[in-house]
């Protein structure tokens, strides 16, 4: 009989634990409860997207914010180059675009696409933003951090950047995108990067121009936008896609029709995503203002507020964990937790009691 009321006190002490977590990990959400899960998010009544490849993806509308249709928004994935959209934007507001630089070597031979660059004092951070932007390079990227007083500095300000964008799936361990460990994204956070980015007017210059002449030890060459859309896509403003072998495809980017912007992100896709990222925003623009959100693209905080370092790994907690997942996060589930556990231990203890005194009597 002790055996079972053990049993018994267990079961439902786990149950509630677990739906307590599950309760709080659901409302800390990013965005909105119903960006918490990993299927596909509709607002009621709302014809489905086009559907896509992509792990993961989002609709949202720039002016409002509001999240439209998501898919695993906050899953985290490897980003490759969109996480250059960071660089820029934690960036920009740092650098005298008329900056001269000279690249280090280390910066001209950086693995994966470049630019180009050769360690000449020829460039301007203006150059090298177009670079970074137009045609992903990941010289440019290394370049631009050496011009920040180096690439650990650089990396602590795009994190503390990430923070106060309230983006807590994204942790930059490059400048460039290129594959590290611990480093990611997620469809939400470029959505809100990208976001920010478009505030910018030099981002925006950056990211819509299609060609540029770029320096040269002797005069100049021409560099195209790689953002293919940007050719196609009417009312493509641009932003930046990106690929790795690991992460494989992603994208974010933003277009206007009629004095509306919509932000699509999508993050690891196994092929060409082009078309699809067109249906993706065709849909964001035939359904904006129509339908119910079923998210929000959060403000940022204010820039005194620390938060803290995204984890690296964000790992499906097992049933009996989920408490101690939600206890980390924050103060208030800690203290419900408590009470909780506090009340439903008491509630055994008198059964044990009553059922002692039951067995006495017997």
């Amino acid at each position: 009989m002790r055996i079972g009321t053990s049993a018994l006190g267990v079961a439902v002490l786990t149950t509630a634990l677990v739906g307590a977590g599950q309760s709080s990990a659901r409302a800390d959400t990013i965005g909105g409860e119903q960006l918490a899960g990993t299927g596909l998010v509709l607002p009621p009544g709302a014809k489905a997207p086009p559907k896509s490849k992509a792990s993961a993806f989002v609709i949202a509308d720039a002016e409002t914010g509001q999240v439209l249709a998501a898919k695993n928004p906050h899953g985290r994935f490897l980003p490759a180059s969109t996480l250059k959209a960071l660089t820029a934007v934690t960036l920009i507001p740092k650098l005298n675009k008329n900056k001269r630089v000279q690249p280090s070597r280390e910066a001209c031979n950086i693995e994966g696409s470049a630019v180009g660059l050769v360690p000449k004092p020829i460039y301007q951070v203006d150059d090298l933003f177009r670079a970074l932007l137009m045609v992903s390079g990941n010289d440019a990227a290394h370049a631009l951090a050496e011009a920040n007083g180096g690439v650990p500095a650089t990396l602590a300000d795009m994190n503390a950047e990430a923070r106060r964008l309230q983006a807590n799936d994204t942790v930059a361990k490059t400048p460039s995108g290129l594959d590290e460990p611990g480093q990611s994204s997620s469809a939400y956070d470029l959505a809100l990067i990208a976001r920010a980015g478009l505030k910018l007017p030099s981002f925006k210059d950056y990211i819509s121009t299609k060609t540029a002449k770029f320096p040269a030890p002797k005069g100049y060459y021409e560099i195209g936008n790689h953002n293919k859309l940007l050719w196609t896509y009417n009312g493509m403003v641009g932003v930046k896609n990106g690929w790795t072998s690991k992460a494989q495809g992603s994208f974010v980017g933003a277009a206007r029709r009629n004095g509306h912007t919509v932000i699509v992100a999508i993050m690891r896709h196994e092929g060409s995503f082009w078309s699809e990222v067109a249906d993706l925003l065709d849909w964001g623009f035939a359904n904006r203002g129509k339908v119910a959100p079923v998210g929000t693209l959060v403000n940022p905080l204010p820039d005194h507020t620390p938060t803290p370092l995204a984890k690296s790994v964000t790992p499906i907690p097992a049933a009996a964990d989920v408490a101690t997942t939600t206890v980390e996060k924050s103060g208030t589930p800690l203290v419900a937790t408590l009470v909780l556990i506090g009340s439903l231990t008491g509630g055994l203890v008198w059964i044990g009691y009553g059922i002692r005194r039951r067995a006495r009597r017997r």
